[in-house]
């Protein structure tokens, strides 16, 4: 049984959600927070090294009709850094509505459970069983 991080990745904030190969359910774990990107890595770092995942998964925005937009090139860049500082593959997952199901209070913090449903996603169409 692999643990599975997964990622809602904003510019002001980045929804994580935990969950493994077995069970293949997703659960928020938290929201990074952090003024500065070194703010953010340091964060992601310390969760990373606690988690020990196998394999990281990243929630690729792109327009209803699929084109991308600057949001997708941010969040391939986020995979590919994750990759490369952490040795941690990386999967991108198409994350398009996947706040739209969420019910969202003004000023409630979603992030984390985005990333629930972006890793949900992962589990329930791509993971091998």
């Amino acid at each position: 049984m692999k643990t599975v991080l997964g990622f809602d990745f904003g510019l002001r904030r980045i929804g994580v959600a935990v969950g493994n190969t077995g069970l293949r359910q997703a659960q928020p774990l938290s929201i990074i927070d952090a003024p500065t990107n070194d703010g953010k890595f340091a964060a992601l770092g310390a969760l990373i090294a606690e988690w020990q995942p196998a394999l990281c998964v990243v929630g690729l925005p792109s327009h209803p009709d699929g084109a991308e937009h600057e949001m997708t090139v941010r969040c391939r860049r986020f995979a590919n850094q994750i990759n490369g500082r952490y040795g941690v593959d990386t999967v991108l997952i198409d994350e398009r509505y996947s706040s739209a199901v969420l019910a969202q209070r003004r000023g409630e913090r979603i992030d984390d459970q985005s990333a629930a449903i972006i890793l949900q996603q992962y589990f329930d169409e791509y993971a091998p069983s």
